[in-house]
């Protein structure tokens, strides 16, 4: 939902300005925010690729509710793929 007013070719507002006063919002805000500007990149929507991540979804938890997975945190997965990255030349 665009604010009133809004304006598209208006960009006088400095993008760095913009995202310190995002990221001063509470948290409910900033998710609701992120939320919206992701969905306002892409606006087709694959009905087969959203049936798939539902499924994969559905899948990982009942894998996590079955313990036949189990999970770890951030930290420790961001390190693991971080590792296997290319180092870059």
């Amino acid at each position: 939902m665009r604010p009133t007013g809004y304006n598209n070719h208006d960009m006088s507002r400095d993008p760095g300005e913009i995202l310190k006063e995002a990221l001063a919002l509470p948290e409910e805000a900033r998710s609701a925010l992120a939320d919206s500007l992701w969905d306002s990149l892409d606006q087709e929507v694959d009905a087969g690729a959203e049936e798939a991540w539902r499924k994969t979804i559905h899948r990982r938890f009942a894998e996590l509710d079955s313990g036949a997975v189990t999970a770890i945190p951030w930290s420790e997965a961001r390190l693991k793929f971080l590792t296997k990255l290319p180092s870059k030349p």
